[in-house]
């Protein structure tokens, strides 16, 4: 079984209100403040903090209100002070990955609102301490929660105008919009900031699948207070925790690859017409390395009978910017060709097994397993095993484990 938070921002998203509503859910408050302390800004003299999460009453309807409080001599911080203090927390994989890809969304969007590196970005507002904890705290919920896939409906996103560190910004602001790329959103009549880059970028750089919700068992609801009551309307975000469940599944979609409309994706392409092989592959190297998804090329034939090769690598939205600069740099060409898709992703998660006493991966996706190739060749090269054999242990490895309770074979 899978387990799903799909959120529901009918009346926008923030981070404290993405949290509260995992809390309300029942992600056990105190378990949530051990996650965050793992990271080290937390211990700083000048950083305490205390993370609260009281019921309240938004629009009639109960939820919870987390407010951070937080003595914090930092104006701003960059993304890269940020990203270092995610690294060095001791963070469990999964929730690691999740408020790494979020600061990393913001980043890349920031960077290329203010034409800068992602890693020269510097927070204001997202960069304080109470922003900070609601990030991880909103990543340590999912782990508290155990959940495997995160998605949304259609978010909200107010009118109006805000102000902000740049001075004042129409609403939703440049980074919001940019973060929801690809995403269903819909603006409404309320004049206020409704969904902030901090909410956004927690959706972006979780949610696997947008739309409705899919087939499921519902084990609890739970709903995040925002910061104050807006007339016509409860300001509150929704989510709906559950787990996926094939017997109940009623359409394609809701079964074994896919859920809801899938997960936007941006798909670039270049042609090319003069570049080696080695060339290629070192195109398609730097295209991971930036950020894609994946990355391949495709022989073609173009005008007049020339062999040519189209370059293509599949891409998060918010990522296109980045990789499209590698596309360009590295083949030369003078423009990139860029389109929509929508990802169904099977439901999979990741083991390990230990050949010759070499750790290696295992990616596990119905009731099937994968050695990771990296980690099998370096056992190869170290043991001098032949590849193939490598990868037919490791396997076989995770597949003995189940009856016997081992994760080692050599």
């Amino acid at each position: 079984m899978t387990r799903v938070a799909w959120f529901q921002p009918f009346s926008g998203i923030a981070g404290d209100m993405a949290l509260g509503a995992l809390v309300d859910a029942g992600a056990d408050v105190d378990e949530v403040r051990a996650l965050i302390g793992l990271l080290p800004v937390v211990d700083l003299p000048a950083s305490n903090w205390a993370l609260t999460a009281e019921p309240c009453l938004r629009g009639g309807i109960t939820a919870v209100d987390v407010r951070v409080a937080a003595e914090d001599e930092a104006t701003h911080r960059s993304a890269r002070e940020i990203l270092a203090m995610v690294d060095a927390a001791d963070f469990p994989d999964r929730m690691a990955r999740r408020v790494r890809d979020t600061f990393e969304a913001l980043a890349a969007v920031e960077g290329r609102l203010h034409g800068i590196p992602p890693d020269d970005v510097h927070f204001h507002e997202v960069g304080a301490i109470d922003s900070i904890v609601d990030v991880v705290g909103t990543c340590a919920a999912l782990e508290v929660l155990d959940i495997d896939e995160v998605g949304s409906t259609s978010v909200a996103t107010g009118t109006g105008s805000v102000e902000s560190a740049h001075g004042t910004i129409p609403v939703p602001a440049p980074a919001t919009i940019a973060l929801l790329a690809g995403a269903p959103i819909h603006g409404t009549d309320v004049a206020a900031e409704l969904t902030t880059p901090t909410g956004a970028a927690l959706l972006a750089a979780t949610v696997t699948a947008w739309g409705s919700m899919p087939a499921m068992v519902v084990e609890a609801t739970g709903h995040g207070a925002g910061d104050r009551d807006l007339d016509g309307r409860p300001n509150i975000t929704r989510v709906v925790v559950g787990t996926l469940d094939e017997s109940t599944a009623t359409s394609e979609s809701d079964r074994g690859l896919g859920r809801g409309s899938g997960q936007p994706m941006e798909v670039l392409e270049v042609n090319v017409d003069d570049a080696t092989g080695e060339a290629l592959a070192h195109a398609l190297a730097r295209c991971l390395e930036a950020g894609a998804r994946d990355a391949w090329v495709t022989p073609i034939v173009m005008k007049k009978g020339r062999p040519a090769h189209v370059v293509s690598a599949l891409c998060d939205p918010t990522d296109v910017a980045v990789v499209a600069d590698v596309l360009t740099a590295e083949t030369g060409s003078l423009g990139v060709r860029a389109y929509t898709v929508r990802r169904w992703a099977a439901p999979r998660t990741m083991d390990e097994v230990e050949v010759d006493g070499h750790l290696i991966a295992i990616k596990v996706t119905a009731g099937r397993a994968k050695a990771e190739h990296d980690d099998a060749a370096r056992a190869a090269v170290a043991t001098g095993r032949p590849l193939r054999e490598v990868l037919a242990l490791a396997e076989a490895a995770w597949r003995a484990a189940g009856s016997q309770g081992d994760h080692g074979l050599g």
